[in-house]
């Protein structure tokens, strides 16, 4: 018996007799990324709505949940190699870091509300772009995430329209309830990914693709 233990674990470790085991896959973090999403966005829509009396809960929400949660959920997916989900949820979380350091470093510094306001629509202008054509890929994954696209894309254009007008009551309230509105859609969806994760089938129901992706269609082509 030998008592050479380096010996042994190289004879153990070397490349002929070491297996590389399979890892389990990695859980999906999209329904993370959505809750986080939405509590968030409902939070402040429930402030732009005028529901809300006191200050501003959703701050600490868009750096610790909307922001930092979400930011983690996108860096996951591209652990799972899912681009669309990846950029989408690490853009948002920076969205909510980047609102909540404008909001508590930048904005105190403005001469007056106008400022702010215009701020405030050339940030969500900039994002309305990017949702733009977030809204036209996400065609491509289910009706769920569609849906939380599509009202945010409505919310987005209400808000941009609201502060250019310097937050014009009325329409910023209509903004906060649409964003409402997408919060619910958005926790639905995260609600499904929940559950259908954990039960292996569709439980609740999100839906397919409105246009297949282009390997699904060269799929059935060749079929």
């Amino acid at each position: 018996m030998s008592t050479d233990i380096g010996s042994e674990l190289r004879g153990i470790t070397s490349p002929v007799n070491m297996r590389i085991r399979d890892l389990p896959p990695p859980a999906d973090p999209a329904p993370l990324g959505l809750a986080a999403f939405a509590l968030t966005t409902f939070l402040l829509s429930a402030k732009n709505s005028d529901w809300t009396h006191g200050t501003d809960a959703w701050l600490g929400f868009a750096l610790a949940y909307g922001g930092l949660a979400q930011l983690l959920a996108g860096m996951w997916e591209f652990r799972n190699r899912n681009v669309f989900g990846a950029t989408a949820f690490s853009t948002y979380g920076g969205f909510w870091l980047g609102l909540a350091a404008y909001v508590e470093l930048v904005a105190p510094s403005a001469k007056n509300a106008q400022q702010v306001n215009n701020d405030l629509a050339w940030i969500l202008l900039a994002f309305l772009i990017f949702n733009s054509y977030m809204l036209l890929w996400s065609l491509s994954v289910n009706l769920a995430v569609f849906g939380v696209f599509l009202t945010l894309e409505a919310t987005e254009i209400l808000l941009v329209i609201a502060n250019f007008r310097n937050n014009t009551g009325t329409l910023l309230h209509v903004g906060g309830y649409v964003g409402i509105a997408t919060a619910v859609v958005a926790w639905y969806a995260s609600a499904a990914g929940v559950i259908n994760g954990m039960r292996g089938h569709p439980v609740l129901f999100v839906g397919g693709p409105i246009v297949p992706a282009a390997h699904e269609i060269n799929v059935e082509d060749r079929a």
